[in-house]
């Protein structure tokens, strides 16, 4: 190992500020502790936002709106432009701050922590260039007249992001909402502070105008709630649980603010007749347990064929031996811990109760996980029934389960037979086919054979109880922009 890699290891940013108009200004309100997850070790200690604090980023972020609304497409795709040049300079310690702070292990937070999030960004650059405009054309009753539609940006958009990829998820909301000319207030999730409160800095060093974007970190409810309620907040954009989401929901309600919210899932892969399982059990059960199973897409939900169940777990003991648990830093490792303790007794809360019900472990582990660090060992469960909690609920954890179907129309049943309707795959020797039930299956994103990887211009977002409006792509831009009609009499 290097010196550089060994340093690697403990680096965790040192900004500790909030960035308020432009400024990088000590919190004033509690104190909250960064925890690295696969160590339980205390890294920094975070002086969070008071009240007054939220008020002044929302202010800084008002006076902004006029001058960023009216700035030209390309100052504003410059700009955007300059923060992926920031973001590319610092890859590797962007890299290092995920894995010490998420606990995502390195191999993986480069590519989808990172590098994804710097992708998206200049997506987001080219597409603040794009005119909107839609002419009507002219219309005779009872005068002539004639009608174009533009769209104009929202105001001042929160953004709420979860702890999983912290990176990404402030990315998909700030790029599309600054393109669309909004200015922002973002607001992490305490538990992982310290990349976001980075980015202001990074922000700031890509000569971003001030209040533009603010950055800040509460303690608790209270700053995201003043800040959802606050009424020089126009938009509000939220990823995390549906029962917070919920609350957002309600609390962004009382100003009539329009809200995206990105949710839970309890996402379904089908697995069909003629299919190999034995080439593809190993990425099946990487893709629910990356990231230590902490994804809202994560395909968990196993519907597997009758005729394919034995194979498939077969298959499956094998390829569960390239699941490796431990330290992120481990290159051969692909799952890391769990965010907290709390979390952790969580996710074991599930595997206790799916044994109580009945259910059996048919896949797991036996290597023991660290003794320090808020590790899971990978399981798969199966017969439980549909509507039991492990198979319904959202673990966000390494849990798994299989569910037998005999018939095709079976299995679309089973995978719309959920609150949540986030994302599904469907594995089929017949593309076409699998396209074809794809319009059956209440999904945001529909998968086949596996799909590609999160692309900038397509739609992200669900049904049901996985939220409401969309993210990335034109139709994440959208969200942030009001249609104007203006008609006229020659």
């Amino acid at each position: 190992m290097t010196t550089t890699e060994t340093d690697l290891r403990t680096w965790v940013p040192t900004t500790r500020e909030l960035l308020i108009g432009g400024r990088l200004v000590a919190g004033e309100g509690p104190q909250i502790e960064a925890v690295n997850p696969a160590t339980e070790q205390v890294t920094a200690t975070v002086p969070t936002a008071t009240i007054a604090q939220v008020d002044a980023a929302v202010d800084a972020a008002r006076r902004a709106f006029p001058a960023w609304a009216e700035a030209s497409p390309q100052e504003r795709s410059a700009a955007i432009s300059r923060m992926a040049d920031v973001f590319e300079a610092n890859v590797e310690r962007l890299t290092a701050s995920i894995v010490n702070e998420v606990g995502t292990p390195a191999a993986f937070a480069e590519v989808m922590q990172v590098r994804l999030g710097i992708v998206h960004l200049r997506w987001q650059a080219e597409a603040a260039l794009v005119d909107r405009t839609v002419q009507l054309g002219p219309w005779h009753d009872p005068v002539l007249s004639y009608s174009e539609v533009a769209y104009r940006p929202a105001g001042v958009v929160a953004c709420i992001t979860g702890y999983n990829y912290p990176i990404n998820l402030a990315v998909f909301k700030f790029g599309a909402a600054l393109a669309a000319g909004c200015t922002t207030v973002l607001l992490p999730s305490p538990r992982t502070p310290l990349t976001t409160l980075w980015m202001g800095e990074l922000f700031e060093e890509a000569g971003i105008p001030p209040g533009v974007i603010n950055v800040l970190v509460g303690d608790g409810p209270s700053v995201g709630q003043h800040l959802t309620t606050h009424p020089g907040v126009d938009r509000v954009s939220f990823t995390g649980s549906d029962a917070v989401g919920a609350r957002i929901m309600e609390q962004a309600a009382r100003g009539l603010k329009g809200v995206t919210l990105e949710l839970g899932g309890k996402s379904p892969n089908i697995l069909l007749p003629g299919i190999d399982v034995a080439a593809l059990a190993r990425d099946i059960h990487l893709r629910w347990a990356r990231n230590g199973g902490q994804g809202c897409a994560a395909l968990a939900r196993m519907l597997v064929h009758e005729s394919l169940v034995d194979d498939f777990l077969t298959a499956s003991r094998e390829a569960f031996t390239a699941l490796r648990v431990g330290d992120p830093w481990d290159r051969t490792v692909n799952i890391g811990p769990m965010i907290r303790e709390d979390h952790r007794a969580r996710v074991r809360s599930f595997i206790d109760d799916g044994l109580a019900d009945g259910g059996e472990i048919v896949l797991s582990l036996d290597t023991p996980v660290p003794d320090r660090g808020y590790f899971v060992n990978p399981v798969v469960f199966a017969g439980l029934p549909h509507d039991n909690r492990l198979v319904q609920t959202e673990v966000f954890g390494p849990v798994g389960v299989v569910v037998p179907f005999s018939t095709e129309e079976e299995a679309i049943a089973l995978a719309n037979d959920t609150a949540y309707g986030l994302a599904a795959n469907v594995y089929t020797p017949d593309v076409e086919h699998g396209r074809a039930l794809a319009a059956k299956l209440r999904s945001g994103t529909v998968w086949v054979n596996g799909g590609g990887n999160m692309r900038p211009d397509a739609p992200f977002g669900g049904f049901g109880l996985s939220g409401v409006g969309r993210e990335i792509g034109e139709w994440g831009i959208r969200e942030y922009l009001e249609p104007q009609h203006v008609q006229w009499r020659p």
